[in-house]
Formats: C-alpha cells, structure tokens, sequence
C-alpha cells in the first residue's frame, strides 16, 4: 500500500478525527440544522452515516476476504441511530469503536471486500483504513462548518489524502470516455501527482519533488499536463471530495477537464 503512514497511525487518526465529529456534534444548537456541504442531510442525517458506515466496514473487514459485502442481515440487531443527543454520541463513539476492534484483529495485510477493486489501492483491510481516515475526516469538516467553526484538515491526515483519494476514487481501468490527457495535482506542500486519463483508464503517478526537475506549465512542452491544479494539500483534498469549489484553486490549462472529471461514472 503506497502510504507514509503505518498501520498504528492510521487507527490513531480515526480516532482522533472521531472524536472531534463528536465535538463538532456536541457543540451543535441543533441536531435539525441543515450541512452545508451535504444540503440533503440535517447535523442527524451525518451522524446517522457515520456511524452506519462505520459499523458497516466493522463488518466487512471481521468478514474477511470476500467476493461482495456482508449480506444485510449481517447488521440486524443493531441498534438504530438514537434521537437524543448524549445518546446519539454514544452509539456513534460505539460504532468508531466497533471498526477499530474489526481492524486491529485483522490487522493491515488481511483481505477484504471494497468498492475500489479496479483502482490502485489493494482490497486489504490496511487500505480500508487508510480510506476512513480520510472519510471520517471530511465528514467531521462538513459537522465543523455545520456549527461555524471549519478547521483545515490536519497535516498527517491531509498529507496523505490527496494520493490515497486518487489511487482509490480516481484511478480505474474502465476507458477514459474523452481525449486522452494529464492533469497535475501540485501541492504547496511540494509534492505532485498526475493523473494520466486514456482509453486504458486512469492511472496515478507520483511527480518528481520541485526542484529536480524543469518546471513545466500546463499545456506547454512534450511532458506537460493539460491541465493542472495547486493548493495546499488541505485545499485539494477538500476540492477532491466536493467540499470547496475547484475555482479555490489555482488552475492552468485546459479547465474544463476538471469539469468532465466531476462529470465522470467509470463503470464497475
């Protein structure tokens, strides 16, 4: 699994990302007011998914290798999302609880069903961590600017965000419906992907650090991108996952790649 982040770490995060969705939720006036990231879902509507989504990939990772996800009656019996809010909290902290005793007992390397099984990461319960931290963490910005107080993303999470969003949502083998194209993701931070978009599907790579190499505008020379994206590595994974608008970025290139990108449904 392509990450810098060890297995510990990962639970570590998901913890801690947890826990401040709780406090954003504690903080709410109301568990009625409407998320302005996910405007079909009340404050409720998210912890409700949370914690579902969480109790759901408890299950799949305990089931271990497996061709589809656990059937539903694998969650019945469980106790529904409840309305009151200490109440609520604690079924969520319970629900958090249940995915990390799932992913130590498997630990990093044990199979598992996952949605991403054509993309880059590996259908591995290691990978399903590496995915819920960042899941938990986008959710818990979308609880935080529900209440009026949005936190950048941490660093630790936010560094290893933009590849993982990009070799599990982005990268596929299903065909580039379009002209074949580049598009460069540069953080601030001074790292850089490509994603390169073909007949052959998406593929991810990681650039060279700036610096070792020419720079290159987009659009211009041999090796450029199309296309390209800069923002620190907070603002692309906020922008990856829909939360900020692409425009918050600074854009060069041919743009409305970036359009045909939100656009696209790689078939399964």
């Amino acid at each position: 699994m392509t990450t810098t982040l060890e297995f510990a770490v990962l639970l570590r995060l998901i913890d801690e990302r947890s826990t401040a969705f709780r406090a954003a939720v504690a903080s709410a006036p109301s568990l009625d007011v409407q998320v302005p990231t996910c405007p079909e879902w009340t404050l409720f509507d998210l912890v409700q998914h949370l914690g579902e989504r969480r109790r759901f990939w408890a299950a799949t990772v305990a089931a271990g290798p497996a061709a589809a996800p656990p059937a539903k009656s694998a969650s019945e019996g469980a106790p529904a999302a409840p309305r009151e809010r200490e109440a609520l909290l604690a079924w969520l902290a319970a629900s958090t609880q249940q995915l990390l005793d799932a992913l130590r007992e498997a630990g990093p390397d044990r199979g598992c069903w996952t949605w991403w099984g054509t993309s880059e990461s590996p259908q591995t319960s290691g990978a399903v961590a590496r995915h819920q931290v960042q899941e938990i963490a986008v959710h818990t910005y979308d609880a935080q600017i529900t209440v009026g107080a949005p936190q950048s993303l941490p660093d630790q999470v936010a560094l290893d965000g933009v590849d993982e969003f990009l070799s599990t949502c982005c990268a596929t083998t299903s065909a580039w419906p379009h002209k074949p194209a580049a598009v460069d993701f540069h953080a601030t931070e001074g790292r850089s992907w490509r994603l390169s978009l073909s007949a052959d599907g998406a593929r991810i790579t990681r650039l060279p650090t700036p610096g070792t190499m020419p720079a290159i505008a987009a659009g211009e020379g041999p090796d450029a991108a199309a296309a390209s994206a800069r923002g620190t590595v907070g603002e692309l994974v906020l922008t990856l996952y829909g939360r900020i608008p692409v425009d918050s970025l600074k854009l060069d290139g041919d743009r409305r790649l970036f359009d045909l990108l939100q656009a696209w449904e790689p078939e399964e």
